[in-house]
């Protein structure tokens, strides 16, 4: 079947049908519309539109609450703790976000705590939001097991993505988005959903051998960033996303993709700085004298770049939606 192409505002559109239809508050639904189809226009299709049949099958049997508005549950000069209430992340995003965006000119940096939270898709879109309005940006979580201990076979932390994000003079902001596992767990579920195989080096089966099935890979883990380095960036985000916001740890929490079962209940923390306060007012010049010189170099382009190019081919061409999918989402709004 080939594909169907739909502009990003028809997307939204769509997956705020889907979602309400499926025991969703419609402010909901439209928090989680946007980053969907955000990371469906940067590329990242494992966080985009892929995911919205998931969400409505744990809406509708309230793994995950449609319906609860997140809360502040906590304060203290510039740092925030945010309560989910084991709903969709990103209203609780949303939240964190307008707090930090409020405090960090008061105390030069401000942090949010995340608890009793699911799935934030790209950690780059939430990262990116707090550089577009001038600051640095540090966001993590954590998600279930999916990466064993290096020298282990069973896992027990997720793949949990970390963000880095940093505003520049009238561009779009350096950006450094990834997974700390070899290539992020939704792209084998794409390839699941696709029926496709995967590379070799991406994860390992239940017994710990080297895996090319995406369902093998789901069944076992996903081998990490680095090795043993990556490993340990794997400990180090699992404690900074759930042991700081007192969610669940990875081998805790629950499948992102099915519909019983308790909430994940996953965490994440976001950090905020004022860079011109931090640097004496001198950031944003010194941003731009590095990436120069990094730029002076052939063959080098920045993290993240390839972005800018693909926003502007999905406002002018639309988006290409496989046809499997879009009958799917048609037929989930109904």
């Amino acid at each position: 079947m080939s594909d169907v192409v739909i502009s990003p505002r028809v997307a939204e559109a769509l997956v705020v049908d889907v979602l309400t239809h499926h025991n969703t508050h419609n402010e909901n639904a439209l928090s989680v519309a946007k980053a969907v189809v955000a990371a469906e226009i940067d590329g990242q299709k494992g966080h985009g539109l892929s995911r919205v049949p998931f969400y409505a099958a744990q809406s509708a049997t309230g793994k995950v609450n449609g319906q609860i508005k997140p809360l502040i549950a906590d304060n203290k000069n510039g740092a925030f703790r945010i309560d989910a209430g084991n709903g969709f992340a990103f209203p609780a995003c949303d939240l964190a976000l307008s707090k930090l965006l409020e405090s960090t000119g008061d105390y030069g940096v401000s942090a949010a705590s995340i608890t009793r939270s699911h799935h934030f898709g790209q950690a780059g879109y939430h990262a990116e939001r707090l550089a577009q309005n001038g600051l640095v940006a540090l966001v993590f979580s954590n998600s279930p097991q999916a990466i064993a201990p290096w020298g282990g076979h069973k896992g027990l932390f997720g793949t949990n993505p970390i963000a880095f994000a940093a505003p520049r003079k009238d561009q779009i902001p350096l950006l450094i988005d990834m997974s700390l596992s070899k290539v992020a767990r939704g792209k084998v579920m794409l390839a699941q959903q696709q029926g496709k195989r995967i590379p070799e080096g991406w994860a390992l089966d239940e017994n710990g051998q080297p895996t090319t099935d995406p369902d093998a890979a789901l069944k076992g883990t996903m081998l990490p960033l680095g090795d043993a380095k990556g490993a340990a960036l794997v400990l180090m985000v699992e404690i900074l996303a759930a042991g700081l916001s007192g969610a669940h740890f990875g081998y805790e929490a629950s499948s992102f993709f099915t519909a019983d079962g308790a909430p994940p209940s996953v965490g994440q923390m976001m950090i905020a700085f004022d860079p011109e306060f931090f640097s004496g007012g001198s950031f944003s010049n010194r941003l731009d004298s590095l990436i120069s010189t990094i730029l002076l170099q052939e063959n080098v382009r920045l993290p993240g770049s390839k972005r800018e190019v693909l926003r502007e081919n999905a406002n002018q061409q639309g988006l290409s939606i496989p046809a499997r999918l879009m009958n799917e989402l048609h037929q989930l709004k109904n």
